[in-house]
């Protein structure tokens, strides 16, 4: 039996566990939304889910995917993974501007859901492997990634 590799505690590791995270927010949004359950508990967690989406999105979009573009010259690659964050972006204001209680507001959360999957899946398959590979300096992009997204966090719940 094979062990997994051992966290290397990087900026990969990090993004990867945002991935985790917010996958295990849309399943339990999932059975809330099967169970019907109570609209403010639908709200709460749907809102978190674009709070941390939004804030990942950001991290990546400044500091991440430029630093990546710049030591592998993957344009198509992180052209696209703009693109799908521009699309789930728009995803996460209609759902923003939404109550839990409106027609396709569940629907909307789990299609959102199903994306990410989507983007998760191609940023682990090319995107991390290519950054792993790369002579990027992953534990000291994991620091500005780790302070920006602490900052923006603050900065939500402030406004929040």
């Amino acid at each position: 039996m094979s062990k997994a590799p051992p966290k290397k505690n990087d900026a990969v590791d990090l993004l990867d566990a945002d991935h985790i995270a917010v996958k295990k927010l849309f399943q339990e949004f999932n059975k809330l939304a099967e169970a019907k359950a109570a609209v403010p508990d639908r709200q709460a967690l749907a809102d978190r889910i674009c709070r941390e989406l939004s804030v990942h999105a950001q991290i990546e979009e400044e500091i991440f995917y430029p630093a990546l573009r710049a030591a592998v010259h993957e344009d198509l690659l992180l052209d696209e993974a703009t693109v799908e964050h521009a699309t789930a972006k728009d995803l996460i204001a209609q759902i923003e501007s939404m109550q839990a209680d409106e027609a396709c507001f569940d629907a909307k959360v789990i299609v959102l859901g199903e994306y990410i999957d989507h983007h998760v899946k191609e940023e682990r398959e090319q995107l991390f492997e290519k950054a792993r590979k790369s002579k990027m300096d992953l534990a000291a992009l994991k620091e500005q990634l780790a302070a920006r997204k602490e900052e923006l966090m603050a900065q939500m719940e402030t406004a929040a």
